[in-house]
């Protein structure tokens, strides 16, 4: 689904369904450098669940027009743009990573119609090293083999993937290298510079549920411990044999929790 979101076209995945207006919707925004397929199975199967389910590519990326936006606060207010363009009211944000920052900050920005938050491999601050931004600042392609060898569990890195023939790190490369044209360094410096998390957090009274990876060397889940304690409503499930890509390396994991979460 094409939409025009500031005077640029966004794209939209509705899981292979037709928009359903006044349904409850769920929005997932994906994280840094990546686009709205690593979203495909959970956006299929709440499509089909009479939700509108509905995955974002955030501009710049994949197949949505416009330039990246240089900020967490812009995209979250980019991503309300596409809730009242989609004339949305009661609205769940899934976001993992960045996503899960710009899902957060969106909810502390739109005050109403957001009804829950489910942060994936969230932590507030999230810091990026500095030879990681360094090497997405010039475009290089050790920033993505930084990534692979942090973001991934032991197991994932050794293939891991139930799916023969399947193999979750480079897969995930390939995506990534799509990004390298400063998106990946736009992303990851938005992160950074990203300070207002806990504030944020602590303006928010709905239901939050937080995924962590036990294996996660991008955002540790001991950093998600202040997000935690400020956000009023917040559970926490965290993840085994699992890192900061869980939605390729658990997939089955993350789709109990979000079934669980949303009651189905």
């Amino acid at each position: 689904m094409e939409i025009t979101v500031t005077g640029e076209t966004a794209f939209a995945a509705t899981g292979r369904e037709d928009f359903k207006p006044g349904a409850p919707a769920i929005i997932f925004v994906h994280g840094a450098g990546l686009d709205h397929t690593v979203w495909t199975l959970f956006n299929r199967y709440f499509a089909k669940k009479q939700f509108n389910s509905i995955a974002v590519d955030l501009p710049g990326r994949g197949r949505s027009r416009g330039e990246p936006l240089l900020s967490i606060e812009a995209n979250a207010a980019w991503l309300l743009d596409v809730i009242q363009a989609l004339e949305l009211e009661d609205t769940a944000l899934v976001g993992h990573s960045m996503g899960a920052l710009i899902a957060l900050e969106a909810a502390h920005q739109a005050q109403a119609g957001i009804s829950r938050l489910v942060l994936l491999g969230a932590a507030a601050p999230m810091p990026v090293a500095e030879p990681l931004l360094n090497a997405a600042r010039g475009n290089h392609h050790s920033a993505i083999d930084m990534i692979m060898l942090y973001a991934h569990a032991w197991r994932s890195q050794l293939g891991g993937n139930p799916v023969a023939g399947i193999h979750i790190m480079h897969s995930n490369m390939r995506l990534l290298e799509r990004s390298l044209d400063n998106v990946l360094f736009a992303d990851l410096n938005a992160c950074n510079e990203y300070t207002n998390g806990i504030t944020a957090a602590q303006d928010i009274s709905i239901p939050a549920n937080l995924v962590l990876g036990r294996q996660d060397r991008m955002t540790p889940p001991a950093q998600a411990a202040g997000l935690i304690d400020a956000l009023e409503q917040a559970q926490v499930d965290t993840l085994e044999d699992c890192g900061h890509m869980m939605l390729s390396e658990q997939p089955e994991a993350v789709h109990r929790v979000l079934a669980r979460t949303f009651r189905i």
